[in-house]
């Protein structure tokens, strides 16, 4: 696969922000460009000033895992980053993601099965949904689906995260933090693309909202990578007002490429309280056996 410009723009920009202090490196004289300078990066790994410059135009295929520790180690990448520069490296080799079609095109039916479904619905106390790569927000339990009726909407079209969060008006009202869950989204969908590069759904998502969204354009072309895993996060409910919930990730292993993400207030909290008094105005006939 021709991913050149990623594997160059991601590399370039992981340079750009580690300043020679942060490297350990003199700083003298005037410096033309941000960060560390091409010639830095590769004395800090190891490698030839050379074959470093050919690595950053793109030209990573055939590199080997020492090669791309070493990189890591001078960008000084975070694991999330690391992945992703290896996923970027075994799609330049040609290598796929084994079985990713098959799950691409079966994930709305794995998602609909009355198995999974029972077990959201058995989650009562949190908010609970699964997604895909494309952050379509495939099922629900009853409080999730109460929780996120600004994104669900009336139905139609499957429900989607990212076009809710940089599409739809009603965001801002929602995400209170809304500038930092819109790093968060496309930090993750720049991780799931690296991951798989041949998601042409993920792509075509790309592509939409670089369109329609001047912000998310902006934030994509930073090249950030996230995992989601676990944290705090901010909302503002049109019913029950502000609430904050830590969330908790899990991968459906059944079904690879699928989310689970559960969240929670803590105990005793206005915000348990607010999850309560949602959890009554909910009703199990308000979800259905399946949201697409």
């Amino acid at each position: 696969m021709d991913n050149r410009q990623e594997v160059r723009e991601f590399l370039t920009t992981r340079r750009a922000r580690i300043t020679p202090d942060q490297a350990g490196l003199p700083t003298t004289g005037t410096r033309r460009v941000p960060g560390l300078r091409r010639s830095e990066v590769a004395t800090i790994a190891g490698l030839s000033v050379e074959y470093y410059a050919r690595l950053e135009r793109g030209q990573i295929a055939g590199a080997s895992t020492g090669v791309l520790d070493a990189i890591a180690r001078a960008l000084q990448l975070d694991d999330t980053e690391r992945a992703h520069l290896f996923d970027l490296a075994r799609a330049a080799d040609g290598i796929p993601t084994s079985g990713r079609a098959r799950r691409r095109a079966t994930s709305k039916a794995a998602a609909s099965r009355l198995s999974l479904q029972w077990a959201l619905d058995a989650i009562k106390d949190g908010v609970a949904f699964v997604r895909d790569s494309q952050q379509n927000l495939l099922a629900t339990n009853a409080l999730g689906r109460a929780f996120y009726s600004p994104v669900i909407g009336e139905g139609g079209r499957t429900p989607n995260l990212a076009r809710f969060q940089f599409l739809d008006p009603a965001s801002r009202d929602f995400y209170p933090d809304w500038e930092l869950f819109a790093q968060m989204c496309v930090a993750i969908m720049r991780a799931d693309s690296g991951r798989d590069p041949h998601d042409r759904g993920l792509q075509d998502l790309v592509g939409e909202l670089s369109t329609q969204s001047e912000t998310f354009r902006r934030l994509w072309a930073d090249h950030n990578v996230r995992t989601h895993g676990a944290g705090t996060k901010r909302f503002n409910h049109p019913v029950v007002g502000e609430v904050t919930l830590v969330y908790e990730e899990l991968a459906i292993t059944a079904e690879p490429g699928l989310v689970l993400l559960i969240s929670t207030a803590e105990p005793g909290s206005p915000s348990a309280e607010r999850l309560r008094l949602l959890a009554s105005w909910a009703t199990p006939a308000d979800v259905p056996t399946n949201n697409h």
